[in-house]
């Protein structure tokens, strides 16, 4: 199946209607697993966030976020086709479950920051373990604005973060 069309800018409604067809696509796949869980649908940026959530009725299974994160990448790959099969674009939503991905960005952020400081003080760059590419955006995001210079390496899915010095001038 060849890739669908990227629309880097999404209007707010386009945004809202991969929110929703994702959040079905979920409660379908929670449903079918007899797993308890809310979902929450959200807009950050250009995208649309899906989060499964505890429910009155118990705790979302953590094993929904699997060892490295990868049930949860599957998750969201399974829910952004579904968005394409339905709308004939590709998505750039993004599936969390039971707050994850936000305690793993504050994590990422702290290594980063921690990477900046030992960066700065040995003048040599560093390499990171492999990461998503969420992951390696938090990363980047994080060393820039510490004023370091940050790039991937690696191929997927192995593909790791090198941190290095500021170039001369910078």
């Amino acid at each position: 199946m060849a890739d669908a069309p990227a629309h880097p800018e999404r209007t707010p409604a386009q945004i809202e209607v991969e929110g929703e067809i994702a959040a079905d696509y979920l409660e379908t796949l929670l449903d079918l697993a007899d797993m308890d869980g809310d979902i929450d649908v959200q807009h950050e940026a250009d995208r649309a966030v899906v989060s499964i959530v505890d429910s009155e009725e118990g705790t979302v299974p953590r094993r929904l976020v699997g060892p490295g994160a990868q049930v949860l990448e599957a998750l969201q790959e399974l829910s952004r086709l579904a968005v394409q099969a339905e709308t004939g674009e590709r998505s750039r939503l993004m599936v969390d479950v039971a707050g994850y991905r936000a305690d793993r960005r504050k994590a990422l952020e702290q290594l980063a920051d921690r990477t900046v400081e030992a960066v700065r003080e040995s003048g040599t760059e560093r390499s990171l373990e492999p990461m998503t590419a969420f992951e390696r955006k938090v990363v980047h995001d994080r060393v820039l604005a510490g004023g370091l210079h940050s790039s991937s390496a690696g191929e997927e899915p192995n593909r790791y973060v090198v941190v290095s010095p500021a170039p001369a001038g910078e």
